[in-house]
């Protein structure tokens, strides 16, 4: 009897030649161990190796490069080379597979709330005294409370910027990366859906002091005191984005 799991699994869609060659360009670039700007073979040299027509070539490069996998010069000692997938870039293609899924502000935060915690307690003692003066210049932008709505969103762009940057400092660089990004999709939605409103001098108050406990922690290596302060951040941090993102829906009805 066939297995009925076998049968409503929906057939894999055939990738075309260009693709297939782009994804064997690539593995060959791992077993060779090239690295960014390492120079690749040319044109000639992949028709033979990958046994395809030059058309077909030059589609799997275009694919590459599109990905920023694949870097093309020009002029004397041009060529392709290893490209390097920026942190930007690679925002910019995941936060593009999200534009059209439901993803809410509870979802963003109960990512941040299981993931932040536990880099805060990883960097506790381990940060040097460069790394910490730089997390305390950026609680500089935000020393004094808002005066404006205008005021009040930068200053929640730049607490933004103090999580973006304390997950660069992290070993994990998966971990950091998927912070990283999280910070920057809710920069975007502070920028773009106006997710902040008139200034709350009790809330900058707190989440002013959470950052400041936190740096505490970090510099006397109290790994649980970082993940507890942290997490208490996150908490208050989500309500006060739900709360906003209330006032929001209700300006927009009212409009």
């Amino acid at each position: 009897m066939a297995d009925p799991t076998v049968e409503r699994r929906a057939p894999r869609p055939r990738r075309s030649r260009p693709v297939r060659v782009a994804e064997a360009i690539k593995d060959w670039v791992v077993e060779q161990g090239l690295h960014p700007g390492d120079r690749l073979p040319g044109e000639a040299m992949l028709i033979e190796r990958f046994g395809m027509s030059k058309g077909t070539i030059r589609e799997a490069m275009r694919l590459l490069q599109a990905q920023g996998l694949i870097e093309t010069k020009t002029g004397p000692g041009g060529g392709s080379f290893v490209g390097e997938v920026t942190r930007e870039r690679a925002n910019a293609l995941l936060a593009n597979y999200f534009y059209f899924r439901d993803v809410t502000i509870d979802d963003i935060y109960q990512v941040r709330i299981a993931l932040e915690p536990e880099l805060a307690a990883g960097l506790a003692g381990r940060l040097s005294g460069a790394q910490l003066a730089e997390l305390e210049a950026i609680m500089t932008e935000y020393a004094e409370p808002a005066a404006s709505a205008e005021e009040e969103r930068r200053q929640h762009v730049a607490s933004l910027r103090f999580h973006a940057r304390l997950s660069d400092f992290g070993q994990n660089k998966l971990l950091g990366y998927f912070i990283s990004f999280m910070a920057q999709i809710l920069t975007d939605l502070t920028v773009y859906k106006r997710l902040y409103t008139a200034p709350n001098h009790d809330l900058w108050q707190k989440g002013r002091r959470h950052q400041a406990d936190l740096i505490a922690a970090l510099k006397r290596g109290d790994a649980g005191a970082a993940r507890d302060t942290m997490r208490s951040h996150m908490l208050m941090a989500r309500k006060l984005m739900e709360d906003q993102e209330a006032e929001v829906m209700k300006r927009f009805i009212a409009e």
